[in-house]
């Protein structure tokens, strides 16, 4: 049997979703594969979103036409903005989701989208011909044909899961492993390398002493991910017996708290005494674990100075007992990890849904990709999320909706969809990993971008919405959305620069904040320049300022917070945004084609390597190459000269 199709997205999670309403939204005919529909987007780790820099890539998705903010905030358990102490740079969207509901959110998404097919099957093969794409084979022994095939896998390409010394075949907890395909792709010369991760217990809540713990509550804000009004969803319903849980009375209806509690000197010496039996230190796994988010018995060894690690009990769902202990990943055996937990007092009669586990996995050389996720070596083959040897859901989120673009683009002869680095995270992400390449999973921070200034969490629309509607992924909804909230922090950003405020009359106001009075008048907006004024604690004082913010029909909020960035910021802003179109000058240098580095004496030897084996579009890409110096880069400007 035969089926023929644009698109082939293999692998139903969250870079296969995006991937798939990405490329379908765009009008290609896309087939969405997955071993189980009812484990669509399922969250693997932890149930919950966004985080440092994470938050920020979520918020790019959702400004691009994505899907991943939307389904999180209908199924929100707690939300919070992380680093809020420091600059607005560095504010990070985080939230705790209903892992259930999450996975019904998004087969709502899927199953409505126009242009969108999904199949519950497992393929084996990828169908190559003379270097190029022709489509997939399946176990159930169905060809399906296409110009594109977009490969999402995840951890299940040859996956194998240990618990202590017990190893079980598997992509995830009782799922079967992905095998075959990993073979049949590396086999037109796509490199292989395997990696591994790990997930904590589950706990059953029902045996917690919840008064031993400390309360975390979420924020109670405006803050959300999504930047568009939420579509309704019958399927999200958030009633709930919230007096049936203990733990949440008195919080804001539909929403959960989470828990914070620390191990123990006493907790340590037992998870030593299980060392001997770790996968991790007898042998057992040979691959790369996550550095960013290291397992318990990585952390005793590490810092081994440390007598307490903090660890988050954090809920699964409204309507579960199903907890996820964040901070105690684990991969020794199943008497040991119950034994250390139930010496911490909030867990000493404590009962468990399933212990945590390690799990490797194969992943692709990154390098061997265009910064469109197309494959060098196959022509119509992506490769998105953790096959590309990255961690982490939002991650995968973002690599995934630009493969399914540039896999849609490819099919309709549109060009190339492209985010360079003073664009978005995503863009530093994609690029991070074609020009370095990985030796560990790869995770996204802040420090990664260096032009974070420009990258923040409350401007992603305005970055990115205006280029995906040009491409037909945002709709024209929130195109007008966007839109009109441009023109509403405009209209404030006006009224802060013409509003005069007089010295005699604001002077006692700002004593009372604690703020040098003004020796004369002045515009409001220098006035909101200064540490410690906001909108916020000024309006009290001005009422036409009160009166200004809320004249914006819809999340007034929202638009005040990023009016009063704008102010505050400008300098920085546009001091980075210049350094920022001095590096794109060197973008524009392109460079691929033109040499032949093997034959180019003047460069380093490491560079001739380097810079034959990635092949970098642009000057500038090289100049990001490990191993490639400064004066490579100058060598190859004067060759371009002549």
């Amino acid at each position: 049997m035969q089926e023929r199709y644009d698109i082939v997205v293999v692998g139903a999670g969250h870079a296969g979703c995006e991937a798939a309403c990405a490329a379908a939204q765009m009008g290609a005919e896309t087939l969405l594969i997955t071993m189980d529909m009812n484990k669509i987007a399922q969250m693997s780790c932890n149930p919950a979103v966004g985080g440092i820099a994470k938050g920020q890539i979520v918020r790019e998705i959702d400004a691009l036409g994505g899907h991943m903010a939307q389904v999180t905030d209908l199924t929100t358990l707690q939300f919070r903005m992380l680093n809020r102490s420091k600059g607005p740079a560095m504010w990070s969207p985080r939230a705790q989701c209903d892992r259930g509901r999450f996975i019904w959110a998004w087969r709502n998404v899927l199953e409505n989208q126009e242009n969108l097919s999904i199949w519950q099957d497992q393929v084996k093969e990828l169908l190559v011909e003379n270097g190029q794409v022709k489509g997939v084979e399946t176990y159930l022994g169905i060809t399906f044909l296409c110009r594109c095939v977009i490969i999402t896998a995840g951890t299940f390409l040859n996956g194998l899961m240990h618990i202590g010394r017990t190893q079980l075949a598997g992509g995830r907890c009782a799922e079967p492993p992905s095998l075959r395909l990993s073979e049949s792709i590396a086999q037109h010369g796509i490199t292989v390398g395997r990696m591994k991760t790990g997930t904590p217990v589950r706990i059953d809540g029902r045996s917690v002493h919840f008064e031993d713990m400390t309360l975390q509550p979420g924020d109670e804000d405006f803050h959300r991910f999504s930047y568009s009004p939420l579509p309704s969803s019958p399927i999200m319903g958030r009633s709930h017996d919230s007096e049936n849980i203990p733990q949440h009375k008195g919080k804001k209806e539909g929403f959960l708290p989470c828990w914070i509690t620390y191990t123990n000197p006493a907790v340590h010496e037992r998870l030593r005494q299980g060392l001997p039996d770790s996968p991790l230190y007898n042998g057992q796994i040979q691959s790369i674990g996550p550095r960013y988010c290291p397992s318990i018995e990585t952390k005793l060894v590490t810092f081994a100075d440390k007598d307490q690690h903090q660890l988050f009990l954090e809920p699964e769902g409204l309507n579960t007992q199903e907890y996820y202990l964040n901070g105690f990943s684990s991969s020794l055996p199943i008497n040991v990890q119950l034994e250390a937990l139930r010496l911490i007092p909030a867990f000493r009669d404590l009962k468990i849904y399933r212990p945590g586990y390690a799990i490797e996995y194969d992943y692709f050389d990154p390098t061997l990709l265009h910064h469109t996720l197309e494959s060098k070596k196959v022509d119509g083959l992506f490769l998105a999320g953790q096959v590309n040897g990255t961690t982490g859901y939002e991650e995968a989120a973002g690599q995934g909706l630009v493969a399914g673009v540039n896999a849609a683009l490819k099919c309709s002869g549109g060009g190339e969809f492209v985010m360079h680095r003073d664009e978005s995270y995503i863009g530093v992400l994609i690029d991070d990993l074609v020009t370095k390449g990985v030796d560990e999973p790869y995770r996204m921070f802040t420090s990664r971008a260096e032009f974070r200034i420009l990258l923040r969490q409350d401007d992603a629309d305005a970055r990115l919405t205006p280029r995906a509607y040009q491409l037909g992924l945002a709709t024209a909804a929130r195109y007008q959305h966007w839109i009109e909230k441009q023109g509403e922090i405009n209209r404030i950003l006006e009224f802060c620069k013409n509003y005069s405020v007089k010295a005699d009359l604001i002077n006692p106001y700002l004593e009372t904040l604690g703020s040098t009075p003004l020796t004369k008048g002045c515009k409001l907006v220098d006035l909101i320049s200064r540490p410690g004024l906001s909108f916020e604690n000024l309006a009290p004082a001005l009422p036409r300022l009160a009166q200004a913010i809320e004249q914006s029909p819809n999340r007034c909020e929202e638009i005040a917070e990023a009016a009063e960035i704008l102010i505050k910021y400008s300098g920085y802003i546009e001091r980075e945004r210049q350094q920022a179109e001095k590096m794109q000058r060197l973008e524009e240098l392109h460079i691929r084609g033109r040499f032949k580095y093997e034959e180019l004496p003047s460069l380093s030897t490491e560079a001739r390597q380097k810079l034959s084996n990635i092949d970098p579009e642009t000057l500038a890409q090289a100049s990001r190459i490990p191993g490639v110096s400064p004066s490579d880069i100058s060598v190859l400007m004067v060759l371009m000269g002549r």
